[in-house]
């Protein structure tokens, strides 16, 4: 093995086992929710301000999309090299660095002076997000066994609940204060970051397993990124700068699907691949996969439009737009909190992720019946449904894949699954986002001519939010009444997706979570190896031995590998 144990493990650590004390889980615990926590906040508080900027900026509904899907984008591409990053170096360092790049970007966001620029300093954002996704989910299924990590569910979807509603409110308070101003949105998360800094370095203390033998695949990584890109871009584009049926069209297709094409061919051979295509030979891999990208589509795709919905359609402003999505906040975070604390007490997940997967899917197929003037207190009970559904499969989809996969492969699986419902959100955003402008577009025209307004007067198909607040009343209120309206066809076709990850979901084969950890399994195939070996040395050994001790190092070997 060219594997070597950093020093920096704390005093009180078994650096033979590897295995923290329950202290030390609950700190780095703490550290690494604290992090967690500022990434959702800088995510969140700018999706009740995205009206205001594209307004201000004079952006479009289009670049409204991008502003969300660059973000997603970039994390997505870089969730599993971050992943790999953590076989060669210190996950504290790592987790530290991919904080300290979100923070930039959200400061330098701060000082956009146009909406392109804007895109392009959320897409830094994306850099740290991705990192703090993957090593967060790599780090807590380190130190927790994957029924144990049950209990855990609670806090963190308390965390993300928190700053789901905390970021909106504050970021309406801060569009609303007129001496603040939208910029900061993404300047307030700076002093929260530093403290987060500060308190992952005290308390983030995993042993570092490196291997100098390993190789991140950058190839395969661009590829993937490169293909995911194009295909976005089609959907962004399509419909309005060039026709759907277009050689235009036809050439972006090609050169995505070509792209990924040879991403999965580069997979195939990598010594080690950005995402192993081994693992889905494991059918629970394959259908949590499959039911995260719908998970992704519906969770980024639908909710992304909710404070768009609330302040466009209905009028609200945006610290109003927030506490409007508290229904689903409190929805998602107590049933996280019952179904996490129910599945460490009987070891049973399915039931909750197809409770969770009906909630969901229900949730947004009733949302798909409202329009711009449907009773705020039905769109609330919807949103209460919706969260719920969320709350029982977003944080509990993960345990199936930690709990089957070997302990060796925990990193790759966890920032895999991660990964594709990251891609699904990023594919939902610009699909749903193109949809809900085309239909926008044609409800607008439509609007104005049963109104008989002349177009040529109204803008044309012009009059839209970049322009929103220099239309006339009577021509506003039909923008605003179009929004309404068309939102509801993003829902519903989430709700389609929802039924889709349901579907995946029912067949997945539930098996007892395990009781250890991965720490915990990985020290004891170590310690097996080294007993088996010691015993060969000191009284020799028969030809089946031998073979059992070759197996046992073999473990070994492969525990080295991990990405814990």
């Amino acid at each position: 093995m060219s594997s070597s144990a950093a020093p920096d493990s704390p005093p009180d650590m078994d650096a033979s086992s590897g295995v923290m004390t329950h202290k030390q889980r609950i700190e780095a615990l703490v550290g690494i929710l604290l992090g967690m926590f500022v990434a959702f906040l800088s995510s969140t508080i700018v999706s009740n301000a995205l009206p205001t900027i594209i307004t201000e900026l004079h952006g479009t509904q289009d670049q409204y999309t991008w502003i969300v899907t660059a973000t997603l984008l970039a994390s997505t591409a870089t969730t599993p090299i971050w992943g790999k990053f953590a076989d060669l170096a210190s996950k504290k360092l790592l987790v530290q660095l991919s904080l300290v790049l979100f923070t930039l970007g959200s400061v330098l966001a701060g000082f956009s002076t146009s909406v392109p620029w804007l895109i392009g300093f959320r897409v830094v954002q994306g850099l740290g997000l991705g990192g703090l996704q993957a090593l967060g989910i790599i780090v807590i299924a380190a130190m927790f066994s994957p029924r144990e990590r049950g209990r855990y569910q609670g806090p963190m979807a308390a965390v993300m609940a928190v700053a789901t509603v905390a970021g909106p409110l504050l970021g309406g308070l801060i569009v609303d204060t007129s001496w603040l101003g939208w910029r900061w949105c993404f300047f307030v998360g700076a002093p929260l970051a530093v403290i987060a800094l500060v308190v992952i370095g005290r308390t983030l203390n995993l042993p570092v397993v490196k291997r100098d033998d390993v190789k991140i695949d950058y190839v395969g990584a661009t590829l993937i990124a490169a293909g995911v890109s194009v295909l976005l871009i089609w959907v962004t584009l399509a419909g309005k700068n060039f026709a759907w049926a277009s050689a235009t069209s036809y050439e972006l297709v090609a050169v995505g699907v070509v792209l990924l094409g040879l991403a999965v061919y580069t997979e195939t051979k990598a010594k080690d691949p950005v995402v192993p295509l081994r693992l889905f030979r494991d059918r629970t891999m394959t259908l949590a996969t499959l039911a995260s990208i719908g998970v992704g589509v519906a969770m980024f795709g639908g909710a992304v439009f909710l404070g768009q919905y609330f302040q466009i359609a209905r009028g609200y402003s945006p610290t109003v737009a927030g506490l409007l999505t508290l229904p689903m906040v409190i929805g998602s975070m107590l049933s996280a909190t019952v179904s996490g604390s129910l599945i460490t007490k009987y070891g049973k997940w399915k039931r909750y992720l197809v409770a969770g997967g009906i909630g969901m899917a229900t949730g947004f197929l009733l949302l798909g019946t409202t329009d711009h003037a449907t009773n705020m207190g039905l769109i609330a009970l919807y949103l209460f449904i919706l969260g719920a559904g969320m709350g029982m499969t977003m944080q509990n989809l993960v345990l199936p894949v930690q709990n089957n996969v070997a302990p060796t492969d925990l990193g790759s699986a966890s920032a895999t699954v991660a990964f594709f419902r990251s891609l699904g959100g990023a594919a939902g955003v610009s699909v749903l986002g193109a949809v809900l402008s085309t239909h926008v577009t044609d409800l607008t025209t439509k609007g104005l001519t049963d109104a008989g307004v002349d177009l040529s007067k109204a803008g044309g198909s012009g009059a839209g939010l970049s322009n929103l607040n220099e239309l006339p009343e009577q021509i506003g209120d039909i923008v605003r009444g179009a929004y309404g309206d068309a939102t509801a066809r993003v829902f519903m076709i989430a709700g389609i997706l929802a039924l889709l990850s349901l579907v995946a979901i029912a067949f997945l084969k539930e098996v007892a979570l395990k009781t250890d950890s991965a720490m915990e399994q990985l020290a004891a195939a170590e310690r097996a190896a080294q007993a088996a070996a010691d015993t060969l040395s000191i009284g020799g050994a028969d030809s089946e031995m031998i073979s059992e001790v070759d197996e046992l190092e073999d473990k070994a070997e492969r525990a080295s590998r991990s990405k814990l």
